[in-house]
């Protein structure tokens, strides 16, 4: 731990992380556009600077890769949409068949416990349950469906906002970048630089390591899977990886739609979606204790069990959108308030920043001396 990093600066981080958090749980509409976007730069930035190194101005190469991903977009809607449409109410009946099929495993699994453990027959477990799951399908409708749609046609302009950010932010970044230092004291110009150099690095660090994480964890799912012999097992474990993004909330829901198509798939094997759900495990711990620390751990630099407490703490401030930037938000407030604690604890610093002050004084007051 560096000087000027103690327990008050630590403090100060820690706070302002939970304070942010609780401020972008009121601005998702933003945060969320803007976070893809971030992911989309870094995801697009080596090629830009390898365009910008090749000779190319900046607006040239950030227009070829920018406007080259949102053309590609644009194509893939184009191409999708009556595709989409064509298969929507084959996928309602794929659906309701996929939810039957792991409704059938649970309650085969429950009427097994029961044989096993006279508790549980006493409770009539399986009855209850079969109830509760028939009254939610029935209803599942007329209660979300509605909602459900009108929550995703609210919120699809606003996820278009992501690749035209992503844009912006690869032609006029350094300017910005320029705009803010220009802003910054003499004394403090240095440490400014380290600091946006800092921010960068992490956010670069964070993202693309999401990016080469992803990749990781869709191999390493799609070849269990295919190993037990699901069919479709790459691009269900791309789906998986994508929803891990969340942590925990998105690893159980990927976990769930891999027994339902195992459950739906296999129904007179329910080893199949027991094999699926010790994949689905065998995965998340090699992600916890092994690809992660290799690239997002290794990056941020983050204590894991500080890691884990502020992911908690995100969740309990700002739900879903909390667990996915907590990490993210603390690793940048984290470079920015050690910055700051290194500069009001440097001695040097404030002396060049008092000694300015006086000079400028000094010369203002210069013609009014008679």
């Amino acid at each position: 731990m560096s000087r000027g990093t103690g327990p008050v600066v630590w403090v100060g981080i820690i706070a302002t992380t939970c304070l942010l958090l609780v401020l972008f749980k009121s601005m998702l509409w933003l945060v969320v556009p803007f976070l893809l976007a971030l992911i989309i730069y870094y995801f697009l930035q080596p090629a830009t600077q390898r365009l910008v190194l090749q000779g190319f101005p900046r607006k040239t190469a950030a227009a070829v890769t920018g406007g080259g991903f949102i053309a590609l977009l644009l194509a893939c809607a184009a191409l999708l949409f009556p595709w989409l449409t064509s298969h929507a109410v084959g996928w309602q009946d794929s659906l309701s068949r996929y939810v039957e099929g792991g409704s059938q495993l649970l309650l085969r699994t429950l009427a097994g416990l029961e044989a096993q453990f006279a508790f549980l027959e006493r409770a009539d477990l399986s009855r209850n349950v079969s109830a509760q799951i028939g009254n939610f399908t029935e209803t599942f409708a007329q209660r979300y469906l509605a909602d459900l749609v009108l929550t995703l046609a609210a919120w699809l302009p606003t996820l278009l906002l992501a690749p035209f950010l992503a844009f912006f932010f690869l032609r006029d970044g350094r300017r910005f970048a320029k705009f803010v230092a220009n802003a910054v004291p003499n004394a403090f110009f240095e440490r400014a630089l380290c600091l946006m150099h800092e921010m960068d690095r992490t956010a670069r660090a964070y993202f693309q390591g999401l990016i080469s994480l992803t990749i990781i964890d869709t191999l390493a799912l799609a070849l269990g899977l295919w190993v037990i012999g699901l069919e479709g097992a790459l691009l269900l474990g791309l789906v998986c990886a994508v929803m891990a993004w969340v942590p925990y909330v998105g690893s159980v829901l990927g976990c769930l739609l891999v027994v339902l198509v195992a459950a739906t798939d296999f129904p007179a094997d329910p080893w199949m979606a027991y094999g699926a759900i010790i994949v689905f495990v065998l995965v998340r711990l090699l992600d916890d204790f092994v690809f992660m620390p290799l690239t997002i751990g290794r990056s941020l630099r983050i204590h894991p069990l500080l890691s884990v407490l502020m992911i908690f703490v995100g969740g309990a401030l700002a739900g879903v959108a909390g667990l996915m930037l907590v990490l993210p938000l603390l690793g940048i407030t984290m470079v920015v308030g050690e910055t700051i604690g290194l500069v009001v604890t440097d001695p040097r610093l404030q002396a060049r920043w008092a000694h300015a002050r006086r000079l400028r004084a000094r010369q203002a007051a210069a013609d009014l001396q008679g």
